[in-house]
């Protein structure tokens, strides 16, 4: 693991959250499930974004450091997130998005006939706030899902996905289009609500101001431990 050049305040670290790294320009947090990770219209105060940014000002609300979203993560996927200090640094990171390398790992129901693939659709927002795949490539947006499966055990497939894109719920979509919705994803076609499986394992980008290779990867999550132990999925 690359070290913080700022020293990490652990005692001061939001519940919810693992800082992985910071200096000057970016802060990379191992966000746990269940945190937002922006606002919403509902939930404006208990997000990583938020969270982060009183950490940074510690603890003083008169302080003017701000913080700017480089990604998201969905409300229930744990992992990797990069946060920016500046607009500068985070458009920095924008130009580059198409080559930072982003990893997860998911268990999905179902096995795989071809153990290794590529999923491809033009992906859109529908009126239920379901995101689905589009025929017409004006009505959406291209998304690329390269997965690989590590396991199976019974009805119930480990994989490493490599995210080639980052649209909204990708991943949650394309699995479930194809059959193999991630276990406790009831908006895809899971059929009990629990843990969700998914989860950003690894990130690996160049550092947006002095152009350092930089990677960053976090433990295997409780429900791959199990199931790979165990072949238990909760």
């Amino acid at each position: 693991m690359i070290k913080s050049k700022i020293k990490i305040r652990n005692r001061y670290v939001p519940r919810g959250m693992k800082i992985l790294y910071e200096d000057r320009d970016i802060i990379v947090i191992e966000k746990g499930s269940g945190l937002l990770s922006v606002e919403t219209d509902i939930e404006t105060e208990q997000t990583a974004h938020n969270l982060l940014t009183n950490y940074i000002r510690k603890g003083n609300s008169k302080s003017k450091l701000k913080l700017y979203v480089v990604h998201r993560l969905d409300r229930m996927t744990s992992g990797v997130m990069i946060f920016a200090k500046s607009m500068e640094i985070r458009e920095n990171f924008a130009a580059q998005w198409t080559n930072v390398e982003k990893k997860y790992m998911a268990i999905v129901h179902g096995n795989f006939k071809e153990k290794t693939g590529l999923i491809e659709s033009y992906l859109a927002d529908g009126d239920d706030y379901k995101v689905r795949s589009v025929k017409n490539p004006q009505d959406g947006k291209f998304a690329r899902t390269k997965y690989k499966v590590i396991k199976e055990i019974d009805n119930f497939s480990l994989l490493e996905i490599d995210l080639l894109t980052g649209k909204k719920n990708q991943i949650r979509v394309h699995l479930s289009e194809n059959g193999h919705p991630i276990i406790g994803d009831v908006k895809y076609g899971a059929l009990k609500k629990r843990r969700l499986a998914l989860h950003a394992l690894s990130i690996k980008f160049k550092h947006p101001f002095n152009h350092e290779e930089m990677m960053f990867e976090t433990k295997l999550p409780d429900f791959v431990n199990l199931f790979q132990r165990h072949g238990q999925v909760r």
